[in-house]
């Protein structure tokens, strides 16, 4: 089969870049691993982590519209409230980190509907439960690329190929150069760089739960395997064991304490990522509200789960999962001396039978070695002598996080410190070789320390949407991804502006940021 763009990966990376190349009139194939569009935010069970200028900045159209879409589902099927069906704002959960804490299954709907008319007329090939298994390559330019979905494999030639895949499936394949894990301080320059190199040193992946609270009733699951285990490990850079309250604090690495509920002088965890608050909907239709259980005790840093021995990587996945129904366990039967048998198990807003995430959450993938590589210098404030990001000429989009790095496999603590609203570069999305494929998601040109902000929602869905239009770009001027770096940036960016995409943060969000560092400091 012959297409004009291959995506590998249906994450919200692979999401964006098929809309971007079928609205342009791009014949797609696009590939996920799982049963579901959407990554991190349906598969992986983490409702959007998105800043503070979200509603208005800091976004493409096309991820506006999805959010927009979300709100949408929301209001028309769902018996909300009077005040909630007329917010425009809508939170469904209410949740703190989130402006749109929501149930991954309805992402999968609305993610699904977004692509569905083109499944329909032929021009999208989506496949899921399929995994790349190898790239046939002519020099540094691949030729085709073969699949595997059940027992059946097939092949798929394209003029561009897409990497949007969670841990950078085509890279090995395709021969491209790549790192995995933490560069060290003499590599990069990077203040919170480690010492030493280590390609195994990467962020912990977390495998989400769904709960809800509710009034009564005993759903207490059964005790997992490895409770005992992890009951009784300690890790150096922890204050006891992971299953309890007291957890280390991202900023401070001091030991705060967690709660059900709005204790004073805790954090309220369950209001979190919470998913569904029953104040937003009509009387009766919840009989408790539901969260997402991605919070820093189920966080697993005992192994990476890629770049090793398969058998060992199966076994990291599955220990993954036991800590988190370990954590679900020690909630239900000893939280608070007491324990919380009404916490039910939520499989119906995550698309599963138990209330688990179908994959855990990959914070960190393979990332290619790029034309250019964003380092903590270019956005991080504790490196910056001035109160801005650096400033990109090839710029392709925009987005704005903290340096977010949870515990690492190599022993490392949190990194967490603050960034600017930054840009993201055209040259962090093209391999140094390969010469027609493109990072459309975790996989671009950035260190172990600014993932850290590129990898969160809002982001990943821009650096999908501008590699599909970069590729786009590229098949209506016959020319080659080498040839637009160097004679067309100037034109695409018109292109890709024109297309939604903000390749620049407003004046007046700049400015709200350095009076917030001038009052910090």
């Amino acid at each position: 089969m012959m297409v004009d763009v291959a995506i590998i990966g249906g994450g919200l990376g692979g999401v964006a870049a098929a809309l971007a190349a079928l609205r342009n009139g791009k014949k797609v194939f696009m590939s996920e691993e799982s049963s579901c569009l959407g990554g991190q935010v349906t598969s992986q069970g983490v409702p959007p982590d998105e800043h503070d200028y979200i509603e208005k900045y800091g976004r493409t159209a096309s991820y506006q519209t999805y959010r927009e879409n979300i709100r949408d589902y929301y209001k028309r099927f769902y018996p909300l409230t009077q005040n909630a069906q007329a917010d425009l704002t809508l939170n469904p959960g209410n949740g703190w980190v989130s402006a749109l804490c929501h149930e991954p299954v309805v992402s999968m709907k609305v993610l699904h509907s977004m692509l569905n008319p083109y499944i329909l007329s032929g021009q999208l090939d989506l496949r899921f439960n399929t995994n790349c298994i190898w790239a046939k390559m002519n020099d540094n330019t691949i030729e085709s690329v073969g699949f595997k979905q059940g027992h059946q494999e097939f092949s798929i030639s394209a003029q561009f190929y897409l990497d949007a895949s969670e841990i950078g499936d085509l890279l090995p394949l395709s021969q491209t150069d790549y790192v995995t894990g933490s560069e060290s301080k003499a590599k990069t320059g990077e203040y919170h760089a480690s010492d030493h190199e280590d390609p195994l040193d990467m962020q912990a992946i977390t495998w989400c739960f769904a709960v809800s609270l509710e009034d009564e009733g005993d759903y207490t699951i059964e005790k997992p395997e490895l409770y005992d285990f992890f009951k009784q490990h300690r890790s150096d850079f922890w204050t006891g064991s992971q299953l309890s309250w007291t957890y280390v604090e991202p900023h401070t690495l001091k030991p705060v304490e967690g709660s059900m509920t709005k204790e004073k002088g805790k954090v309220d965890l369950f209001g979190y990522r919470k998913i569904l608050d029953r104040h937003n909907f009509k009387d009766g239709f919840l009989s408790g509200d539901v969260t997402l259980v991605n919070w820093p005790q189920n966080d697993y840093w005992l192994g990476p789960i890629y770049e090793i021995d398969d058998q060992l990587a199966t076994m990291h996945y599955h220990q993954a999962k036991e800590l988190s129904r370990s954590f679900l366990y020690w909630l239900q039967t000893e939280a608070d001396g007491h324990g919380y048998p009404n916490l039910k198990p939520r499989g119906d807003v995550m698309g599963t039978d138990d209330g688990f995430a179908m994959r855990p959450y990959i914070r960190e993938s393979r990332r290619i070695v790029g034309e250019f590589t964003v380092l903590e210098s270019h956005i991080g404030a504790e490196m910056r002598t001035d109160t801005r990001a650096e400033l990109f000429e090839d710029s392709v989009g925009v987005g704005h996080y903290h340096l977010d790095l949870h515990p690492s496999t190599g022993g490392r603590t949190y990194i967490d410190m603050e960034s600017y609203p930054f840009q993201i570069p055209m040259g962090a999305l093209i391999p140094q070789k390969t010469s027609n494929l493109l990072a459309a998601g975790k996989t671009i040109s950035t260190t172990h320390i600014t993932n850290g902000t590129y990898r969160l929602h809002p982001v990943e869905w821009n650096i999908g949407e501008s590699a599909a239009l970069m590729a786009t770009y590229c098949l209506d001027h016959e020319i080659s991804i080498n040839t637009l770096y160097h004679h067309h940036i100037k034109e695409f960016q018109e292109f890709i502006v024109k297309q939604g995409v903000q390749i620049e943060w407003p004046e007046e969000v700049l400015k709200i940021r350095e009076n917030y560092f001038s009052k910090e400091n």
